[in-house]
């Protein structure tokens, strides 16, 4: 929980270096200061390279900044949580383990015993609940990225993490899962992040856009959404959203 109104999470001039094979450094980040409310949905966008699943790692716990700090609940970052969960592009489950088992896998036996509403809603939420006993080799990639929201909000966490987790899907399946999350958001009060190269997905499922440079990235510009509460895919035909796509891929293009 934020403190006393402050954000849930934020980069404070966040800077990340790398170094390669030959020990030759290069800057992913410099200088990145980003700040995300409570319940507040955020969209990453930027080339390639440009450290935006950088910046996933870093409010995950997974990697440290270089320079600067990342703060959450008023804490700075220094291991992973459940409060943090994170969607990488693959979601590998578990082949062995069922699609209900998948879900619960990280919980102890007391919290799996003590969560099934939990565990139910996300099944329900998620269009799982008849495939709670398969085995993911019988579900199609959109099913295995619903098991993989599932399992990430029966952790309930405060902040997830979205690291382009739709990209390998075809059109019509992407648009089924944008709906989806949509509906978790209006399900939960969870914050999200999510990584894209989809303005069009950013737009839509976000409160803010914010985009990256080129490498050593920085944030360059924040487009506030022009849109009401609660989205749907009917927003995309209005005016402002197609003004607002029209200037981020301009500004991209820059």
């Amino acid at each position: 929980m934020a403190l006393n109104g402050a954000p849930l999470l934020e980069f404070k001039q966040v800077g990340k270096s790398f170094s390669d094979e030959k020990l030759r450094e290069f800057r992913a980040l410099e200088d990145v200061s980003i700040s995300l409310n409570e319940g507040e949905f955020l969209a990453i966008i930027g080339p390639s390279g440009c450290g935006k699943s950088t910046l996933l790692r870093l409010a995950a716990g997974l990697d440290f900044p270089t320079s600067g700090e990342v703060i959450f609940a008023g804490k700075r970052v220094s291991s992973p949580s459940p409060e943090r969960g994170l969607v990488f592009q693959a979601y590998n489950s578990f082949p062995w383990l069922r699609v209900r088992q998948n879900i619960v896998f990280g919980l102890h036996a007391h919290a799996v015993a003590q969560r099934q509403d939990e565990i139910k809603k996300w099944l329900e939420v998620t269009g799982l609940t008849e495939f709670a006993d398969s085995y993911p080799k019988s579900l199609s990639g959109g099913m295995r990225h619903r098991m993989a929201l599932a399992w990430s909000m029966s952790m309930n966490p405060q902040l997830l993490l979205l690291d382009e987790p739709f990209r390998a899907l075809d059109e019509r399946t992407r648009e089924r899962m944008q709906e989806l999350l949509l509906r978790t958001v209006a399900a939960s009060s969870c914050s999200i992040i999510i990584v894209t190269h989809d303005v069009r997905e950013a737009i839509l499922l976000s409160d803010r856009v914010i985009q990256m440079s080129p490498r050593p990235g920085t944030v360059q510009n924040v487009f506030p959404s022009p849109l009401s509460k609660p989205r749907s895919r009917e927003q995309m035909k209005t005016p402002e959203f197609i003004a607002l796509h029209q200037e981020i891929v301009d500004q991209l293009r820059e």
